[in-house]
Parts: structure tokens; sequence; C-alpha cells
């Protein structure tokens, strides 16, 4: 008997070990590993450490010392981040509907094949490869009160000129006004390609039964291409809640704090006060925002977008 089971174990003794990993799965870590060693190095590590600093009191150039949660109580009751916010949710709900609308609206016009659709096409998508801050730079100065081209325009109308950076009322409008213009051509790339997955058979029964061109797009184009239409928003809602560069460059904040963002909110106590904690805690509440808005609008999309499933 001992000697069958000393037999048994010389015998599996001798069977080659299982590797660990197979050829074709080694390999395929080994070729991802530069972007899993870059995500580690340039992000997870970074966000580990701005969570930690948001529980600490570190000005950016002294001691730092633990203090809990302090920060986020501090913010929260903080009379300038109630404004931020609410400058952030209007800036977003003006940029949103507007920005959806405008892209579906040229989409429809420049999907057809007519001459010089292409150049329409590249003159709507030129200011989204555009820089950010040239672009803000140069409708700083188109809405400049003394020689801007917007006044000048409006001169020839008998129209007074217009300190439209300067004045409350109107600085936001003007930087959603910009910021629609520099990223709609964004989106209506996204819908000319989901309105050319439309199947041409259901525009032609549609026609057969009478259907006009209003009804063909609210009962055929839209629940098709709604998918598209959620893709669109989402990235829209989160671009538009992280709005920094137009507003530091056009009005950095101003007049009266009137189009001070969460982000510049951020930047500010980060770069300007030194309150690495602070900002760090604040940064967080964004992006806990930002999270939930997109969670929401995930659980809003089983109402309305069209799935073939």
């Amino acid at each position: 008997m001992n000697a069958d089971v000393q037999a048994e174990w010389r015998q599996k003794k001798k069977r080659p070990r299982k590797p660990m990993f197979k050829r074709d799965e080694l390999a395929g870590w080994l070729f991802i590993s530069p972007m899993l060693l870059g995500f580690t190095i340039f992000m997870f590590i970074p966000i580990g450490f701005a969570f930690y600093m948001s529980f600490t009191d570190w000005p950016l150039l002294g001691q730092s010392e633990f203090i809990g949660t302090a920060n986020y109580q501090a913010i929260v009751q903080d009379p300038e981040f109630q404004k931020v916010m609410k400058n952030t949710v209007l800036f977003t709900a003006g940029l949103v509907p507007f920005n959806i609308i405008l892209a579906l609206g040229l989409a429809l016009l420049l999907r057809h094949p007519l001459p010089g659709m292409g150049l329409f096409r590249t003159i709507v998508f030129v200011p989204v490869v555009t820089t950010l801050v040239v672009w803000a730079i140069v409708w700083r100065y188109m809405f400049a009160t003394d020689f801007g081209f917007i006044n000048s325009i409006l001169a020839w109308f008998g129209i007074e000129p217009q300190a439209y950076l300067y004045n409350k009322n109107l600085a936001m409008p003007v930087v959603i006004l910009t910021s629609v213009l520099k990223n709609v051509g964004l989106n209506m790339v996204l819908f000319l390609a989901a309105l050319q997955m439309v199947p041409k058979n259901l525009y032609e029964a549609a026609r057969i039964d009478g259907a006009g061109s209003w009804r063909q797009f609210k009962n055929i184009t839209l629940p098709i291409i709604s998918p598209t239409v959620f893709l669109a928003t989402i990235i829209t809602i989160i671009g538009a809640m992280k709005i920094f560069a137009q507003i530091f460059v056009m009005t950095k904040g101003g007049p009266e704090s009137s189009t001070k963002v969460i982000v510049y909110y951020i930047w500010e106590k980060a770069f300007r006060l030194f309150d690495m904690g602070y900002a760090s805690a604040a940064a967080f509440i964004l992006f806990f925002v930002i999270f939930a808005f997109t969670l929401i609008q995930w659980w809003l999309r089983k109402r309305w977008v069209y799935n073939e499933d």
C-alpha cells in the first residue's frame, strides 16, 4: 500500500506545472501594461492623494494637518460655494438644450448630399478643433465695449453699445453663447452619423401612409437616434459643469461673481489662496454631483431612449 502511494506521489511530482498565465493572456497583459502603468502613476495615485488632501488643512508650501471632514462641512455652509453652484447649474441649463437643439437642427439641414455641404460641415466643425483659449480671446475682443465687432455691427442699426462682459445680466448669456458655438460641431457630427443609420424604407412607408415631415421626424427619426441624443446630452452636461477656460479668459468670474462657476472657484482656492485641502474637497463634491447627475440620466433613459431589443 505504501509503495502504491509513493508511486502515485512520484507520478504527480513529474507532471508539468500549470502556467499561471496562458501565452495569449500574458501577451495581452504585456500590451496593455504601459497604459495601466500610465493610468496608475498619472491618474489613480493623484486621485487618491487628492482625496486624502481633502481631509487636511494643507497650505501649498506649508505643513499639512489632518482635520477630518471639516473642509466638506465648511464648503457646504459657504455662501460663495452656493452662489458658484447656482451659476454652474444656470450655465448648464442654458447651454445643454441650446447646444443639443442647434446641433440636431444643423445635422438635419446638412445631412443631404448637396453641393457645398462639405464646406458648411467643415465651417461648423472648425471651432471644435480650435484652441479653447484662442477662441475665448477672440470672442472677448468681439464683445469689447468700445471697439468690438458686435457693437460696431449694432451701431449701424442705431443700437447703443453695450458692455456685455461687464454687465452682470449679460455676461453669463454671452459666455453661454460662445460656448455653444465652440462645441456645437461635435454633437452635429454625432447626429449626422446617427441620421445615416435610420432605414430609408421607414420614410417611404410613412410617406405612403401620408405622414408629413414633422410626423416622420417625431415618430421615426427621433426615436431611432435617441441613443445618440442620450450620449450627446450626457457628454454636454459633464462638459458644461467643468467649464473653466472661457470664464477665466473672458470674465474672470465677474462682474460681481455673476459668472464664477465651480471649477473657477476650485482654481481660485487652490492656486490663488493656496488652500489645497479646501480646493480638493470642492473638487470631490463636484465629482459626486456629476456622478449623481449621470446616474439620474441613466435611470431616466428607460423612459425615452429607443432600444431595439
